[in-house]
């Protein structure tokens, strides 16, 4: 039966790296297409310009337990970092690194114990996961040559 787990754990972490794989040509494909990253980007900032999160915004804005702590939008800062590195020809390990970098500067430095870290990284994940849904919908809406 450990066997089996260990096989169930392997194929689940190369289906993950297929798909990574996937998206990372797909990405590239798309980077050295100046004219569509040029309307990502615009598409982009005109969410953040129209304010379009504000419903998102207000839910980083939630109080920690700790009421003297508010929660900063460190996802809203590791994605308009990540928007103004995109520009066209731009190599995808750049943008990773610059998501890699903002994750050791937000998420992982700051965590002073391996409890603190793993609930700095869930809540992380899942504000990160909601913005980026929130973004695709918005973009997908009202900005559909942005999206394509």
């Amino acid at each position: 039966s450990s066997s089996l787990t260990e096989a169930k754990e392997f194929v689940k972490r190369l289906r993950r790296q297929t798909d990574l794989c996937n998206m990372v040509k797909t990405v590239r494909a798309l980077l050295n297409n100046n004219s569509t990253v040029t309307v990502l980007r615009s598409g982009l900032h005109a969410i953040f310009n129209e304010q379009s999160l504000d419903v998102t915004k207000n839910l980083f804005q939630e109080k920690f337990r700790n009421p003297r702590r508010r929660q900063k939008n460190i996802q809203l800062k590791c994605l308009k970092n990540f928007i103004s590195s995109l520009t066209s020809s731009t190599d995808i390990r750049d943008l990773l690194s610059c998501l890699s970098s903002d994750l050791q500067t937000f998420v992982i430095k700051p965590s002073k114990s391996k409890e603190a870290f793993k609930e700095q990284a869930s809540d992380f994940m899942l504000k990160w996961n909601l913005l980026l849904s929130n973004v695709g919908k918005i973009l997908t809406i009202n900005r559909t040559d942005s999206f394509g």
